[in-house]
């Protein structure tokens, strides 16, 4: 008997998170199919192998496949040497699925393996329970390493809700294939996107296919939570998010944002501004109860709301208000923007194109992590219309102290606090300073002189708390160009 068919199985715990399996091949195993069996316990959401084998040199062939204890779950051959499956997604080559527990067996197929070759073997089996996700959802490394500022699009939607593109024969609409809506953001030069179908995340598996390719753009996994009482994008949880409000599976928005963390996900409020009726299905936010000390961010520009005010960021659908109402009230949440694109071929003036408006985040790596750690700490601004190298940055100073957006500077009384303004792409344009929510509080418009500029004002410092930001207009003053997000003082 080979000795594969008794292999070593290295546990620590009683309910491993890791299970190791190594043995040996030699060549009474060529041409055969080995099983190495493993358990699975309850609670587990995935399963991810990485193996690894000797003898390539000596043209030692192995391929795997995976066994569920009912069914076939995939078979990837020589291909993939490292693989996952989940509930929802899986690598190409396996099925997504119900990690059901019992006895799994990895399969081994040895087409070819020498005389007098022995082979040794490393099965590495990672069983995941629902942790967040470590670097990105569908890589396993950043797309990029390096802090920049990087440029993405949070809200849009596919054929796993409603999005839509013209069929092959152009006479008529169809559910739109998910690699139509990236392949849209590629070109628009997005860096990263999150595809936040309505209540669905089947979408899921088709962005884990779709991201090897893809290797500049990052993927991130979302859904629109979409309810009677408002709309939430959740990014980064890839799993199902309860979406029944106000029944017996959701009595209350606590329960969904209890839900949402979780999953590790980030909590956004989309299109808070929007209507809440027949034309719009719970789309402006009207859930009583919500914890906005437990909301990450708010969708200040969207889209589908731009063109239903007749575009621009500036109307009664704005969701600056509703966050600087939040703000006053002590909360730091950091404004984004997404183009709630349904149609990725659409023509502009019917459909806001991907990527418009553009959410652009400060993040130490093109990965979710990175992405969403960004967001969460209010390092982002908002490109309305999403003109690439458009930048709004700034950053504050009292003492030795300093901080960017979305952090906190202590000014005691009798401190001055400085801040400085940096901009690119935004030449012609006007500086609106917001202190507290009052445009103008501290100097009038400031125009921008020149592609790369940099303003500079102060504050002095009464101990208090505020927050401070700066928007970018146009030139006339009538349109906004950069949203951008607070330095807390003394928050």
């Amino acid at each position: 008997m080979s000795v594969v068919d008794a292999p070593t199985v290295s546990t620590a715990v009683a309910e491993p998170r890791e299970i190791v399996l190594t043995g040996v091949l030699t060549r009474a195993d060529h041409e055969t199919y080995k099983e190495l069996g493993f358990d699975v316990p309850s609670g587990v959401s995935r399963i991810t192998v990485d193996f690894d084998f000797t003898t390539r040199e000596q043209k030692t062939t192995i391929d795997l496949g995976l066994m569920d204890p009912d069914r076939f779950r995939g078979w990837s051959g020589g291909d993939k040497m490292r693989f996952t499956v989940g509930e929802l997604d899986a690598t190409p080559s396996y099925l997504p699925g119900p990690v059901v527990p019992g006895r799994w067996t990895l399969l081994l197929g040895v087409p070819n393996i020498r005389p007098g070759v022995v082979a040794a073997y490393t099965a590495t089996i990672r069983l995941g329970r629902g942790e967040a996700t470590e670097v990105s959802a569908f890589s396993d490394e950043p797309l990029e390493v390096g802090p920049r500022w990087y440029r993405g699009d949070l809200h849009m939607h596919t054929c796993h809700s409603d999005g839509t593109v013209a069929t092959q024969g152009g006479q008529k609409r169809a559910p739109g294939p998910v690699y139509r809506t990236v392949e849209a953001a590629a070109a628009r030069g997005c860096d990263f996107i999150a595809i936040t179908d309505h209540n669905a995340v089947s979408h899921h598996h088709a962005m884990r296919e779709l991201q090897p390719h893809f290797d500049r753009l990052l993927l991130i996994p979302g859904v629109e939570v979409t309810t009677f009482r408002g709309h939430a994008g959740v990014l980064g949880a890839a799993g199902f998010v309860e979406f029944r409000l106000e029944s017996r599976h959701l009595p209350t928005v606590g329960d969904l944002q209890h839900a949402v963390a979780r999953q590790h996900g980030l909590f956004a409020i989309n299109h808070p501004a929007l209507p809440s009726n027949e034309y719009c299905m719970g789309c402006g936010w009207t859930a009583t109860g919500t914890d906005f000390g437990r909301v990450d961010a708010i969708e200040v520009c969207n889209g589908g709301a731009m063109q239903a005010q007749g575009g621009g960021a500036d109307g009664v659908f704005s969701g600056v208000p509703f966050w600087e109402a939040r703000l006053n009230e002590g909360h730091r949440i950091t404004a984004i923007g997404g183009s709630d694109n349904h149609k990725p071929d659409g023509d502009p003036e019917s459909a806001p194109a991907v990527g418009s408006p553009t959410t652009v985040v400060w993040a130490e790596s093109l990965s979710e992590r990175a992405v969403l750690d960004a967001i969460r700490a209010g390092r982002v601004f908002v490109d309305v219309e999403g003109m690439k190298g458009r930048v709004l940055a700034l950053n504050a100073t009292a003492g030795e102290a300093s901080a960017m957006m979305g952090e906190a500077l202590a000014a005691p009384a009798g401190t001055t606090a400085r801040f400085v303004v940096t901009t690119r792409g935004l030449s012609g344009a006007r500086l609106d300073v917001v202190l507290d929510g009052r445009h103008g509080a501290i100097l009038a418009d400031v125009e921008v002189y020149g592609d790369a500029a940099e303003f500079a004002f102060e504050l002095a410092g009464d101990g208090a708390r505020h927050w401070i930001r700066v928007d970018a207009r146009s030139a006339d003053g009538e349109r906004t160009l950069v949203i951008g997000n607070p330095v807390y003082l003394n928050g």
